[in-house]
């Protein structure tokens, strides 16, 4: 039986209770009673308008319904439609011209522009990593991936392989040469770098001296001018560094001792509460809380065992160099970090209110949250977040400016009882919702005075898509709604609104994720897109990947370009409210079959992990077998996909059960290695995980906007409870 304590007219869980009280509280300047006192006040006072919000939605999902039902096929006219949603509010006024006037914004957020991690924040492992990956080997990162290819000798098994090391050291110096640039000679002639009093100078195999293009790049070493053991630049606002040593098989090998080029790489990290992770409960939001916690106060730790090692990984300190005058510069060594809440739909028994109703939980992760950043914004750990002494949560899963309106109001509430200024919680809005893309600029003025970053989110997007869709007819099959308009329209229309609104070298406009970590050529190759977008970061799988990705950060100036952009004709509303509709619904027998089972083996190889295991987030095999990153996002698509298809008689509830039988055969094949791993194929009837899996799809066009988390936390407490009796 879990225990409780009543103080305010709210029940708390007790382990909740004690981390709050014990770990948050001290030496936050905020007493327990006014604590306790200010959070029932703002749960009394907000969690009806929370709720009002959500009655809203229903109305005009049922609104849209309707309209779509009377004005089906044949029926549907676009002008229409567009009225129809200008009518029912679907469709704000447009608010007059504005510019965001956030102040105290990071320059991590608003003049650097460079990769952003999303980790879940429950695996400390995982946010150690994250937080760490502010720099990055840029050898290991090609040694390691598929951007380097095994032609030729080149091979990556085994011991160090010379022949592989090679293409690596050319790559990393034929990117030098478009970073740092030397004066009529390439970074692979360099025999020796060498620093005088004035400025770095480089030996070349020719015999001759040449020194760097712009000298100002040029900004410290470490060691001694007369045998530096690194030196850092900088170049459109990062910085690199390299690193020599003549002991080491990389240096000893090369002329000039030169062992790695450290790319300065993830400048942000999101650290998820939200689609990343599986909290269901109190003790679930206390190891949330406790690892957020650690991260803020900068103490966070956690013990290793990796190739036959033990090892305790904790956060790095900032990077210390010399200038050529002899002052210190300090450089960031972690990165940035948000914290990601939930958004408005979710209640979470860890707090029970006076009427005995499980709390908002965005609400209780706004509170605690904060509380926990005190820590940062008082100085009490032995490294710092924030510099500016701002407080970054990112909300999710807003609809529309009535609802960031609220986040803005909520946030002011938490800045009055934690004794704060107000706007020090800055809010990053996810454009991830249909109501949201089309009245985003309504929605950045709503938190005008707090709004660091706006940012796309292609599967929610499209699984909201779908939803509000739902009674309009059959969608496209899924790998055909990404050629749909509305995409490229989205995408756009989110740089644009963000310029527009004053956003340049002052906050983030951001690109989604790279989903495919083992693909990493791929994504050099083609990621790039997002900076020609204008964005000024964008989401990357891994460490590894955000120092590859940051690459593309040095090739183009991001400031620069969205001047160029902010002159272009602004993207089409009318493209995005362009329904990705299935143009030709005469598929054969084989073709839906290949959609159900492409859709179930994601469906199931995603939820056995978060129902079995708490897992929020994982590489999952798809049914080719390639390893994809999936969180609740690519569930809600997927499982949107297949519930759209049964509104539309486009397949039987037969034919979607078989496929999900069949596919959950794979998946227990697919998973045949983990010891941990529980079979769903040995009993569908009474397997948690397959039923949770079944439901999401049979019941999806009921479902809230579509979202996974009802169903999710639902069985998901279910097999808690199994296995606790």
């Amino acid at each position: 039986m879990t225990q409780n304590v009543k103080l305010s007219g709210l029940t708390i869980n007790q382990e909740l209770f004690d981390f709050i009280e014990h770990e948050a509280l001290p030496d936050t300047g905020i007493s327990s009673s006014q604590f306790w006192q200010d959070f029932a006040q703002i749960i009394n006072d907000l969690s009806g308008d929370n709720k009002k919000l959500l009655i809203k939605r229903e109305e005009l999902q049922e609104q849209l319904d309707n309209w779509h039902q009377d004005n089906f096929g044949e029926k549907f006219n676009f002008a229409n439609y567009k009225q129809f949603l200008t009518d029912i509010g679907y469709l704000a006024p447009v608010v007059e011209d504005f510019s965001i006037t956030t102040e105290n914004v990071d320059a991590e957020l608003a003049t650097i522009a460079g990769p952003q991690l999303v980790v879940p924040i429950m695996n400390a492992r995982f946010a150690l990593n994250a937080v760490n990956a502010r720099w990055g080997s840029l050898y290991d990162a090609l040694y390691g991936t598929d951007v380097i290819s095994n032609d030729n000798g080149a091979e990556k098994a085994g011991a160090y392989n010379p022949v592989r090391g090679a293409k690596v050291i050319s790559y990393a110096k034929d990117f030098l040469d478009q970073a740092i640039p030397l004066i009529d000679a390439n970074h692979k002639d360099v025999v020796a770098y060498h620093l005088n009093e004035q400025q770095l100078m480089v030996s070349l195999s020719n015999g001759k001296q040449s020194s760097l293009q712009n000298n100002e790049s040029f900004i410290g070493f470490t060691g001694s001018i007369s045998k530096p053991n690194t030196l850092v630049f900088k170049h459109n606002n990062l910085h690199l560094e390299l690193v020599f040593d003549a002991t080491s098989e990389i240096g000893k090998a090369d002329p000039s001792t030169l062992s790695d080029v450290i790319i300065e790489s993830a400048l942000t990290t999101i650290m998820d509460c939200e689609d990343s992770v599986a909290a269901v409960d109190g003790e679930d939001k206390v190891i949330a809380y406790r690892n957020w916690l650690g991260l803020m106060k900068g103490n966070l730790t956690e013990n290793i065992s990796k190739a036959g090692q033990s090892f305790t990984r904790k956060m790095n300190s900032d990077r210390q160099y010399q200038s050529l005058s002899g002052e210190t510069i300090s450089l960031k060594g972690r990165s940035l970090m948000f914290v990601r809440n939930v958004g408005h739909l979710m209640t979470n028994n860890a707090i029970i209110d006076e009427q005995g109703n499980e709390i908002p939980e965005g609400i209780l992760d706004a509170m605690i949250t904060s509380l926990i950043a005190l820590h940062d914004i008082k100085g009490n750990g032995s490294l710092s977040n924030s510099n500016e002494g701002s407080i970054y949560i990112v909300k999710p899963k807003m609809h529309g400016p009535d609802e960031v309106q609220f986040a803005n109001t909520l946030f002011s509430r938490v800045e009055s009882a934690l004794l704060l200024p107000p706007n020090t919680i800055k809010m990053g809005i996810m454009d991830e919702e249909r109501r949201t893309s089309v009245n985003l600029k309504n929605c950045i003025h709503a938190a005008k005075e707090r709004v660091v970053f706006i940012n796309t989110g292609f599967l929610d997007r499209t699984g909201d898509e779908i939803h509000t869709s739902m009674a309009a007819g059959p969608m496209a099959r899924k790998a055909d709604i990404k050629l749909t308009p509305w995409i490229g329209a989205y995408e756009n229309n989110n740089v644009d609104v963000g310029l527009a609104c004053g956003f340049s070298q002052k906050a983030q406009i951001g690109k989604g994720m790279w989903p495919i970590p083992d693909q990493m050529a791929n994504m050099v190759a083609t990621k790039i897109n997002h900076v020609e977008a204008g964005a000024n970061t964008a989401w990357v799988p891994s460490p590894t990947a955000a120092t590859l990705h940051a690459l593309h950060y040095h090739r183009i100036d991001v400031f620069s370009l969205q001047k160029d952009l902010m002159q272009r004709e602004s993207a089409n509303l009318d493209d995005i409210l362009t329904i990705p509709l299935a143009q030709d619904t005469n598929w054969s027998i084989d073709e839906i079959t290949e959609e159900l089972d492409n859709n179930a083996q994601g469906i199931l190889g995603y939820v056995v992990r978060w129902i079995d295991q708490g897992i929020g987030c994982s590489k999952v095999p798809d049914i080719n077998n390639v390893g994809l990153m999936e969180d609740r996002a690519t569930l809600r698509i997927s499982s949107q996909h297949i519930a759209n298809w049964l509104y539309h008689k486009i397949c039987t509830p037969e034919q979607v059960q078989a496929s999900l039988e069949k596919m959950a055969k794979i998946v227990d094949g697919q998973n045949a290695g983990d010891p941990s791993y529980q079979s769903m194929s040995a009993d569908f009837t009474n397997n948690i995980a397959f039923k949770a899996a079944s439901a999401l799809v049979f019941q999806g066009a009921e479902q809230p906007s579509g979202y996974t988390e009802p169903l999710l936390h639902q069985f998901r407490l279910d097999k808690k409870a199994s296995t606790s009796s």
